[in-house]
Order: structure tokens, then C-alpha cells, then sequence
């Protein structure tokens, strides 16, 4: 059992004996009554995301993940591929499982899984990736006094908004977890 006051956005908790994890949460003290937290939480199998008030010190059944390193290997309609690479034994995992981490991963990267009870539940991506960027309009001459963005795509289909001196065939680090622009890099 762990605390609501203990939470942090990734953790998977249980209640009423379906798996969710922490997406936001927020402790609040009014100035009368005691203090509560408020989350919002979405469903691991259905998807679905709620919004759940807790009150403070309320305990809630944590769940243990045990993570395992798989590598990518192909989209197979709703399902994606993931191959252990010391067994070389794969699984299937739905695409609602994994959320918008997908955006960010190339075939053959390595990620880390979360398995409970030898189920594979979401991935966890590295915290940034470097991707090529495969289209990007032309920046506008003269509209660099102001922090301007533009739109561009990544090698993955994923759209990141990045400064007006990014230009195709430039790779890019992405933080995986807001999916915002962190740097240029040289390859």
C-alpha cells in the first residue's frame, strides 16, 4: 500500500482491481478541512482516463512492475512487436497500452517494458531520442526576434514544433515525455 501523497506522474496503482497510472495529480491544503489530492488517472486496459479526488494520506494498492529490455520490431495492425533481446521471445502489445511514447520510437530501439504478472502492460521509452527531421518548411526570413516555432516532421510521423533554424535532413533531440524540442545534433 502506498499513499496518495506519494505520488508521481508513471505510477501504476490499483484500484477496485483494474491497473491505472498516475497522469497528473495535485496535493491541496484549503484554508478549512482537511487536505485531499487531486488526480487524474487513466485505465491501463480500456484506455480511458478519470479524474479521482483522494483524501490526503489515503492508501491505494501500488503495483510492482518489473521492467524487461525488448526491442522494437514492427507495427502488426493494433498490436506492436517487441522481441526480448537476450531470449530473442517476442510480444505483442496493444497500441493503447503504449500511448503517445509511439511517436517517439524507430524500429530496432530498444525500450524498456513494464510486465505485471507476466503481462506486458506500457513501455518506457529513453527520456529523449534524436530523430531526422523528414519535412520542414522554410523558415521566414527577418521573424527571429520573437521565440517563433514552427511545425516539422520526424522520421516517425510524429509533429514537434521546433525553432525556425531547424531544416530537413537536421536531427533533432526530443524530450520523450513532453514531446518538445530540446536541442540540434550533429550526426
Amino acid at each position: 500500500m502506498v499513499s496518495v501523497n506519494d505520488f508521481k506522474r508513471g505510477m501504476v496503482i490499483k484500484l477496485d482491481g483494474e491497473l491505472y497510472t498516475v497522469i497528473e495529480y495535485q496535493h491541496v491544503k484549503p484554508a478549512r478541512g482537511a487536505a485531499f489530492v487531486r488526480s487524474k488517472i487513466k485505465s491501463i486496459k480500456k484506455g480511458s482516463t478519470i479524474d479521482k479526488t483522494f483524501r490526503g494520506g489515503e492508501k491505494v494498492e501500488d503495483v510492482k512492475l518489473v521492467k524487461q529490455s525488448m526491442q522494437y520490431l514492427y507495427d502488426e495492425g493494433d498490436n506492436l512487436v517487441f522481441m526480448d533481446t537476450e531470449t530473442y521471445e517476442q510480444e505483442s502489445i496493444p497500441k493503447e497500452a503504449i500511448g503517445d511514447a509511439i511517436k517517439f520510437i524507430k524500429v530496432e530501439d530498444v525500450v524498456d517494458i513494464a510486465m505485471y504478472e507476466g503481462e506486458p502492460i506500457t513501455i518506457e521509452p529513453p527520456a529523449s531520442v534524436v530523430l531526422l527531421v523528414t519535412y520542414a518548411e522554410p523558415g521566414v526570413k527577418g521573424d527571429t526576434a520573437t521565440n517563433v516555432l514552427k511545425p516539422v516532421t520526424v522520421e516517425t510521423g510524429a509533429e514537434v514544433r521546433v525553432p525556425l533554424f531547424i531544416n530537413e535532413g537536421d536531427y533533432i533531440k526530443i524530450n520523450t515525455e513532453t514531446g518538445e524540442y530540446l536541442e540540434r545534433v550533429k550526426k
